[in-house]
């Protein structure tokens, strides 16, 4: 079942049940696919641009969520909280950071960074690894404390 098929069926369960959160998450992931397909690119959607997309809202959600939270607003927040969960549902199982660190670990070696100037090589490497299964930021602190 692709990702289109699994987001109409459960936009339809959280219609049936009335899942307000459920039902903004879920057309939020549609609209960003049906604007990706439409883009004019002639690009395939596979499943690694799905991935990316997804990526993108949960982004975007985390940077308003951040926002948000700064100017007091919890109203605004908690909807933002719950479009994260949402997405991520879709999204392959995050690791933790200790699981992260052992992946950067190896990369660290593999690349031969001996110390800050190499982040870049490093952080080149790991995005490509570790696509959809880390969030950049997470990745970007570790690799700063590995390095350091």
């Amino acid at each position: 079942m692709t990702l289109e098929e699994r987001i109409m069926n459960d936009l339809k369960e959280a219609m049936k049940n009335k899942d307000e959160a459920s039902k903004r998450g879920i057309r939020a992931i549609k609209a960003a696919i049906l604007l990706a397909k439409t883009d004019g690119s002639g690009e395939e959607i596979n499943d690694e641009k799905e991935i990316k997309i997804l990526q993108k809202l949960v982004k975007q959600r985390r940077d308003s969520l951040e926002i948000y939270e700064k100017q007091g607003r919890e109203d605004l927040a908690v909807v933002e909280r719950e479009e994260i969960d949402v997405i991520e549902k879709y999204l392959p199982k995050q690791l933790d950071e200790a699981e992260l660190e052992v992946v950067l670990k190896k990369i660290i070696a593999d690349t031969g960074a001996e110390g800050m100037k190499d982040m870049g090589k490093v952080m080149g490497a790991a995005t490509k690894e570790l696509a959809g299964k880390a969030d950049g930021k997470l990745i970007s602190q570790v690799v700063r404390r590995l390095l350091s």
